[in-house]
């Protein structure tokens, strides 16, 4: 079995793929970022799916395992090389700091700006094409319904929290996926991530919206001046997480492990 990179290798593997991210064309972020968008509403609605199935049998125990049903849209996500937002929030931070010139924050600002919106259209399409009558199961657009009206009935401070939570948390897998050695670490640690944001459930800005959104369209308890207020938290906590924790935390232990060698 072979060893793991050093923190400073894992870092300049991300740096590189963080300079590709950057380099992007428009039409690459725009078809990587609708995919993304897409395929995480195929995981929202797996977990709805998960949850009326198995809540009637085992109870509580069902939120274990439509967090599982959950995590399998991110596995597909990041097997086919998919541009999440805050997923790609350590690889281009990488890349600003071996940057000798400091040009960079213009690409990352178009980096994240462009993969939010088009995140946002591709779960919009999605998610109006799987609330078309009778397209779900009986029951998972009422589980659906039920968890939205959870996240928006949360107090301003845990959304915040519960968000700077999920941003590290998906922040620390594009960390972890520099040092894997094969598509099956990849897809173990996606898949473990991904368990792990559902059933905190941990605020993913694009999740947490898109599975706001397909409340509405089911009629749950919602509107959508909360869907602004809870993305816009959710926005603000997956930057504090994903940037101000893990990025820099990570830039600073690379940094440490060249100065030791």
């Amino acid at each position: 079995m072979s060893a793991a990179p050093d923190p400073a290798k894992i870092f300049c593997n991300a740096a590189e793929e963080g300079r590709r991210r950057l380099g992007q064309s428009l039409l690459e972020l725009a078809a990587t970022g609708f995919i993304a968008g897409f395929t995480i509403v195929l995981g929202i609605v797996a977990f709805g799916i998960a949850r009326a199935v198995l809540e009637p049998v085992i109870g509580e125990a069902a939120k274990l395992g439509s967090a599982m049903a959950f995590a399998v849209g991110l596995v597909l996500l990041i097997v086919q090389r998919a541009e999440l937002f805050s997923e790609n929030f350590f690889d281009p931070i990488a890349a600003v700091f071996e940057d000798q010139r400091g040009g960079l924050a213009g690409p990352v600002a178009r980096l994240w700006s462009l993969t939010l919106i088009f995140n946002l259209l591709g779960g919009t399409l999605l998610a109006l094409l799987v609330t078309v009558e009778h397209v779900l199961p009986s029951g998972a657009t009422d589980a659906l319904a039920k968890v939205a009206e959870e996240l928006v009935a949360r107090p301003i401070r845990a959304s915040f929290v519960s968000a700077v939570i999920g941003g590290a948390l998906v922040a620390l897998l594009s960390y972890a996926l520099q040092g894997a050695h094969s598509v099956t670490a990849r897809i173990v640690m996606a898949f473990f991530a991904g368990f792990l944001l559902a059933v905190g459930p941990f605020d993913h800005v694009i999740v947490t919206a898109l599975h706001v959104f397909i409340g509405l369209l089911v009629d749950a308890r919602v509107t959508p001046v909360q869907l602004a207020e809870l993305a816009g938290i959710a926005t603000l906590g997956n930057l504090v997480g994903g940037v101000g924790l893990v990025a820099f935390s990570h830039a600073a232990q690379a940094k440490g492990s060249n100065r030791a060698g």
